[in-house]
């Protein structure tokens, strides 16, 4: 009997099925996960903004929230549910609709994307640990930050900041490569620390200016004109916002999906978006407001309404609220960057090279090359335009999902061959052409151009917002048609 021999390797421990004994995650967990998502520096800001800064009707920014976390709710049902099904993270899931080969290059966008952003996120939390470092310095001798050696800078660094930027790698890479039983439980832990942290600060602002909060908060609330004409564009820009605040998340929801113990968990958790979205809301303007309220009434007034935290910290003349405020920050962070970007760069890595990477060696490879992204970030790469250069690579990921949703449930009718999705022989089901399923390739390229557009094409700027969503509508609608022929 002959043989046939496999094209290239596919097979990888941790990025095959899923045993469903391992498939532990609950509603609580993916809770958790969303109240990471949106419990970011950024999350806070955009919010108090749209809320506070903007002169935006309430109910108008509230009800943009809901519908695109409605929206997010229902896209990731879609592409979590094949993953919970089938126990498989996004990349291999990939190879199904675009090809076995063709999955590793395509996936590998979220890849880069995932790591350029670990980089950033990893520099930014290490501004935090570096402040604390510097007010331990302080304490016992301030004028040890006045030493020449602390004085020398290079790449806009100084030896503390480059300290405290491997130190923060280096410890992500430990946290971040213990499985994910340590994730479950590093997710679970952050989700509820954070929120203790931000109600631990909402009652020291409530129990000191409780009358004024309430004041200023009555005076945001406005019911009246909710239903004018010149709502709808607010509206509509709002949910874009929003939808567009989330989307980076959705392509690669399998990653965490194929955790969940059932569909039921599943649709449960991911509801509980909505949820933290109104929770989070609420306490992230409540905070803003009592923040300016209490920086108002001191000696140093504020010329502007602060909506970033760690401008607002950066204006509190109370050291030990400091430190608290900025572990919490930390510990947000680092978490977010767990879930945006580690394990979606780790997955695509693992499955574009399956049998040389592990989940250490994989993990260094992140670590590594977020370490020159982190050192470059500041004096380089924030000044040459690269974010427009990541918009346009993630301009493929709302045609990616647009791709999988119209494979899955309306091409193979959820039917798929579970044995060919690790297999290269010839004649495996997603062998395809050499691994690369053109019809695919095609529809996401065509998606991708008109998504693409809305960020090179100056007349076409303001659907920005609604770019996935465009680019997975197209692709869904050609892929659709090409392969119903």
């Amino acid at each position: 009997m002959i043989h046939q021999k496999e094209k290239f390797n596919l097979t990888n421990w941790e990025i095959v099925s899923i045993n469903p004994a391992d498939k532990n995650w609950n509603w609580k967990d993916f809770f958790c996960y969303w109240a990471i998502n949106i419990q970011s520096i950024i999350g806070f800001s955009l919010i108090a903004s749209l809320y506070i800064v903007y002169d935006l009707n309430f109910f108008i920014v509230f009800s943009g929230s809901l519908i695109a976390a409605v929206l997010v709710y229902i896209f990731c049902n879609l592409i979590g549910k094949p993953s919970q099904k089938h126990g498989i993270p996004f990349p291999v899931f990939l190879r199904i609709s675009i090809g076995l080969n063709a999955a590793r290059y395509f996936s590998m966008l979220r890849g880069l994307v995932g790591i350029f952003f670990f980089g950033v996120q990893t520099f930014f939390i290490s501004k935090s640990i570096v402040y604390l470092i510097r007010i331990t310095i302080f304490s016992f001798d301030p004028s040890l930050l006045e030493k020449e050696i602390l004085l020398f800078f290079f790449m806009g660094l100084n030896i503390i900041d480059f300290f405290g930027l491997i130190f923060t790698f280096l410890i992500q890479y430990f946290l971040f490569t213990k499985g994910q039983n340590f994730t479950r439980s590093l997710i679970s832990f952050s989700g509820l620390f954070v929120y203790f942290g931000i109600i631990f600060f909402f009652i020291i602002i409530v129990s000191d200016y409780g009358d004024s909060l309430l004041a200023r908060f009555k005076d945001l609330i406005d019911p009246t004109n909710i239903f004018e004409k010149s709502n709808i564009l607010p509206l509509i820009s709002i949910t874009g916002t929003m939808f567009a605040y989330f989307s980076i998340v959705i392509i690669n929801f399998g990653d965490f999906s194929r955790y969940a113990k059932n569909e039921s968990e599943l649709n449960k958790g991911n509801l509980s978006l909505i949820l933290n979205l109104i929770l989070f809301s609420i306490l992230s303007v409540l905070i803003a407001l009592g923040a300016d309220i209490i920086l108002n009434n001191s000696l140093d007034k504020t010329e502007r309404f602060l909506t970033n935290p760690t401008d607002i910290i950066g204006k509190l003349n109370n050291t030990y609220l400091t430190i608290t405020a900025l572990i919490f920050i930390i510990v947000a962070s680092a978490s977010t960057n767990l879930i945006a970007n580690y394990i979606p760069s780790q997955n695509t890595l693992l499955n574009f090279l399956p049998k040389q990477l592990s989940l250490k060696s994989s993990g260094f490879i992140i670590v590594f090359v977020g370490v020159f992204i982190g050192i470059f970030w500041l004096p380089v790469l924030s000044q040459i335009g690269i974010l427009s250069l990541l918009d346009t690579v993630g301009a493929f990921f709302g045609p990616i999902f647009g791709l999988m949703i119209a494979d899955y449930y309306n091409v193979k009718n959820k039917n798929i061959v579970n044995k060919d999705i690790f297999s290269s022989k010839p004649g495996s089901s997603y062998i395809y052409s050499n691994g690369w399923h053109k019809k695919a390739v095609y529809s996401v390229i065509i998606g991708f151009i008109f998504a693409a557009s809305s960020i090179w094409n100056i007349n076409f700027r303001f659907l920005q917002s609604y770019s996935w969503i465009i680019g997975a509508f197209m692709t869904y609608i050609t892929y659709y048609l090409l392969a119903s022929r």
